[in-house]
């Protein structure tokens, strides 16, 4: 009994470094006007990346070597860039189209560059066969609650920092695509 819960607390220590990613891209997304609506369906989306992304990994991890979760943090770190540079980029033209918003195909790439590193750790998992219903319940939780917290904060830090809160928010979501490329090297 001690040595499950031991593995629970592991597994929701590890699902929270993993979810703040997912906080911090929240945080900057966030800025973005959102209603309530929203953020809870952009956490649920969240969280099911986070559910679906190491679940892959875990039967991929049999298969793939270690390089490819590497590799991940790279397409993660690219894509949190374009979605940083779009948001900086908006606020500086004068028109109010956005090439990427939280909706639709934006959320879609939003949920994907934040659980990429959820797939590294399933492939990691895998080889070390962890069992598979902890893992991705604690991964799927944990990053839920986290974007919604981050998406939460990012609304009322926007309501106090009005126009400039879009172009904050880009550039956290810039720098935190940096910092993944900057690892990856």
């Amino acid at each position: 009994m001690s040595e499950m819960v031991s593995e629970v607390i592991t597994l929701i220590i590890m699902a929270f470094a993993l979810g703040m990613d997912a906080f911090s891209v929240g945080l900057g997304m966030g800025m973005y006007k959102l209603r309530l609506r929203k953020i809870f369906n952009i956490g649920i989306t969240i969280g099911l990346f986070h559910v679906w992304m190491p679940l892959v990994g875990l039967f991929a991890g049999k298969f793939l070597s270690e390089k490819f979760g590497v590799f991940a943090s790279f397409i993660g770190g690219l894509l949190l860039i374009v979605l940083g540079g779009q948001m900086v980029w908006s606020t500086l033209k004068k028109g109010d189209e956005k090439v990427i918003t939280p909706i639709g195909f934006g959320l879609l790439l939003f949920a994907l560059s934040v659980s990429l590193d959820s797939f590294s750790i399933g492939l990691t998992l895998g080889i070390y066969g962890a069992k598979t219903v902890m893992v991705i319940l604690c991964f799927g939780i944990v990053a839920t609650i986290l974007t919604w917290a981050g998406l939460l904060l990012g609304r009322k830090v926007q309501s106090w920092i009005g126009t400039y809160s879009e172009a904050l928010g880009g550039a956290i979501l810039l720098a935190f695509g940096i910092k993944l490329l900057i690892a990856f090297w």
